[in-house]
């Protein structure tokens, strides 16, 4: 797992803006595998083949840099911390914890330690906006039905 949480600097967010809008420009919509050239320090031409699903996440990662962000990549299948965990929810590490004990988030224990998985934890993360856009919908709904104007 990447934990780089080093923000970019001024230069390195022109270049993701540029690079982010010329890979969009050229990747294919069709989903598939697409070959691309590299230049070495050498000046020679190599021809790579790349996933589409990867150049995608490529384009992702360059326009969060463009937009001053740091970025982590998690795997799937990774698991994390308790203090991971939290930091991925914006909540305190005991908070996160009495989460974890209320078993909104399944964890596993090795020793004394609690391990999250990954896809659980955006499961939960996914429940979660879920329910606020649902609330946010009837609330939406009473202000309609009190003709508040909103």
């Amino acid at each position: 797992m990447n934990t780089a949480t080093k923000l970019p600097s001024a230069e390195e967010i022109a270049l993701a803006k540029l690079g982010s809008q010329e890979l969009s420009a050229v990747i294919q919509a069709n989903g598939e595998a697409q070959r691309i050239n590299v230049v070495d320090q050498l000046g020679k031409f190599h021809e790579v083949t790349i996933p589409a699903s990867a150049l995608n996440m490529m384009i992702e990662v360059l326009t969060q840099l463009g937009q001053g962000n740091s970025v982590s990549i998690t795997p799937i299948h990774a698991e994390l911390t308790t203090q991971e965990g939290a930091d991925m929810l914006n909540m305190s590490r005991p908070t996160f914890i009495k989460l974890l004990d209320s078993q909104e988030i399944p964890f596993t224990r090795t020793g004394n330690r609690r391990k999250v998985a990954f896809a659980d934890l955006m499961q939960y993360k996914q429940r979660l906006e879920e329910q606020r856009l649902a609330s946010l919908a009837e609330l939406s709904a009473l202000d309609q039905e009190m003709d508040m104007g909103y």
